[in-house]
């Protein structure tokens, strides 16, 4: 069983067909997908689930914090299923791919004292960009 659904059971989360199907499909290798990605990958599973019940699940999980809203610029959200686990994101330019990267290092100690403006930070998120070998390929 993966890290979602055991987080879910764990949560007492009500998991009927439709709502598992959606955890099973996020689970794994962390690709980031978009609604519309999950929804196809479900629908294989599952060809009489809607397209809302999926966008409403997300939602579900996005509140609960089971996983991660990851937006960037121009492109549709994606969903990550790694959101306990801290982490950064590494996105190509040309295809929108995101990878989780794990840097060494505190993200916070990048941010000079005099940078701070008075502000107690707590957390950092840093995007690296770039190009994905196939991008980089053409």
């Amino acid at each position: 069983m993966s890290d979602l659904l055991e987080r879910l059971r764990g949560r007492r989360w009500r998991m009927t067909s439709q709502r598992r199907v959606v955890a099973e499909v996020l689970s794994g290798d962390h690709v980031h997908l978009t609604a519309d990605e999950v929804h196809a990958r479900a629908a294989e599973r599952l060809p009489e689930i809607s397209r809302a019940t999926v966008y409403n699940t997300l939602g579900e999980l996005v509140a609960l914090g089971e996983i991660v809203e990851v937006c960037t610029e121009g492109r549709a959200k994606r969903y990550d299923p790694n959101a306990h686990r801290p982490h950064q994101h590494l996105v190509c330019s040309g295809c929108g791919t995101i990878r989780d990267v794990h840097p060494v290092g505190d993200p916070l100690a990048g941010l000079p004292d005099g940078q701070r403006f008075g502000f107690a930070v707590s957390e950092a998120e840093i995007t690296y960009r770039g190009l994905c070998p196939s991008c980089a390929a053409r």
